[in-house]
């Protein structure tokens, strides 16, 4: 009771402090992420961002009365404005970015242009921000290759070197970035992904810790335990690799067996992509995997923390439980199907943990799996504390601060948690993807469709 009177007592005087020292201005910083993806990988980015920005302003003496974070989807404009360009579409929008006092891109592939409109959102957004004079910071984003030929990739370029862009921080391609680049006063660097802090942001949902508050969600066992994260059937091809369908079928249907046969308990999961899950529906339904030997419905965060910190080991091919995997100390190999997999594990030191495609058999993946069981995972705290530098940086550079950045110790202890999904977010995550799932099927369903038709035509 004393000690909670003094910290209160202890924040009213430093609260004085700096209202005598700044006035009353509540900075408001507009987070923009791929928050609304039904890939729980992106909602991991949002919770773990939301928790370094509060680290930066603690770090710069700015007590949370004086701040707000508004996070939102990074699609504030909307297709449907860059189908029609109708001015009034655009209101939502104009109306976050002028009563912001800086706009942060956090941790999603905000200029992608190959075959997505991502791009042209982000870079209608920067204009909106210069409009109102609002400065903004990319921190840890995903970039496509720069292409000196291509018109979008020139678009989102131009708009990236607008004078109200102060930092571009990405987690993967930084050469490209670096061709990106026209300003000399434009700060860029690679970083970590936020994500990388995920075993303390998260630190509530891990399965350790629930089985400790008595929720007996994660069953006790005796073998350990593998996590094998599916891959939608078309991921490889889609991307350029020579790997059928069929191939990925039958890899994943020989993975779960090598690792039962070597004495493992596997089991397979998603990080929530619907494409991903209706793989392993197929899995089940037309392939003779046991149900019983999948985890399904992973539509949160707080739905996959406390399987991926359970386990003893992981293969996946999508990024991130690779990325959190790494954060628990949890050995992981990644299965090549774009360049982001090996740039992530050759920054970590473990590029030899990572499989290319010609390599894919399930006894190779075994093998990698289980020597990166023996060594263990190793952290580069200098690699982990970037993401955080330089977004420290950008902000005390926008507010005119002082302040010297936390330690990587200091940083842990100051890293607020996650709290948790609230059930309306909840309802609203679990409605887009039903509804992402809806327009697959109906496309699908047009396109056979039109298939008869082109067929009855001949």
């Amino acid at each position: 009771m004393v000690k909670r009177a003094y910290n209160k007592v202890k924040r009213e005087i430093r609260n004085k402090r700096y209202e005598n020292k700044y006035g009353n201005h509540v900075i408001k910083i507009l987070l923009l992420t791929n928050r609304d993806s039904d890939n729980t990988g992106d909602q991991v980015i949002e919770a773990c961002d939301i928790s370094l920005i509060h680290a930066v302003m603690a770090n710069l003496s700015i007590p949370r009365k004086f701040y707000t974070i508004d996070s939102h989807a990074a699609s504030i404009v909307t297709k449907e404005y860059v189908a029609k360009r109708d001015e009034k579409m655009l209101k939502n929008a104009e109306n976050l970015i002028k009563d912001a006092d800086m706009v942060i891109f956090g941790g999603a592939p905000m200029f992608n242009y190959t075959y997505q409109i991502f791009y042209e959102r982000t870079a209608i957004t920067i204009e909106l921000c210069k409009k109102y004079n609002v400065p903004v910071i990319f921190s840890a984003i995903g970039i496509e290759y720069y292409r000196q030929e291509n018109e979008k990739c020139q678009r989102i370029t131009e708009a990236v070197n607008l004078d109200v862009v102060k930092q571009i921080t990405t987690r993967d391609d930084f050469e490209s970035l670096e061709k990106m680049k026209k300003r000399e006063d434009l700060v860029v660097a690679k970083v970590s992904d936020p994500a990388v802090f995920s075993n303390r942001v998260l630190r509530n949902f891990k399965a350790d810790v629930l089985r400790e508050n008595g929720e007996d969600i994660v069953e006790q066992r005796q073998k350990k335990k593998i996590g094998l994260f599916a891959f939608r059937a078309f991921g490889f091809k889609d991307n350029g690799y020579d790997f059928s369908p069929e191939q990925a079928i039958a890899l994943w249907k020989d993975l779960l067996k090598e690792f039962e046969d070597r004495g493992y308990e596997a089991q397979f999961i998603t990080n929530g992509h619907y494409g991903d899950e209706a793989f392993l529906d197929s899995l089940v339904r037309q392939h003779g995997v046991p149900v019983k030997k999948c985890v399904f419905n992973i539509n949160m965060l707080d739905d996959l923390i406390p399987h991926i910190s359970d386990y003893d080991g992981i293969v996946s091919c999508r990024l991130h439980p690779s990325i959190i995997s790494y954060s628990m100390g949890i050995p992981s190999v990644g299965l090549k199907w774009n360049m982001k997999v090996q740039g992530f594990y050759d920054a970590i030191g473990y590029g030899n943990r990572v499989i290319p495609v010609e390599e894919l058999t399930a006894s190779h993946v075994a093998d990698v799996l289980e020597e990166a069981m023996k060594e263990g995972v190793m952290h580069d705290r200098d690699f982990q504390l970037s993401v955080y530098e330089y977004l420290f940086h950008g902000i005390k550079n926008i507010l005119g601060r002082d302040g010297k950045c936390y330690t990587y110790e200091e940083l842990l202890e100051a890293l607020p948690p996650f709290n948790g999904t609230s059930k309306k977010e909840a309802g609203l995550k679990i409605e887009r993807k039903l509804r992402r799932s809806y327009e697959g099927y109906n496309r699908a369903r047009r396109e056979v469709l039109s298939l008869k038709e082109e067929k009855k035509g001949r």
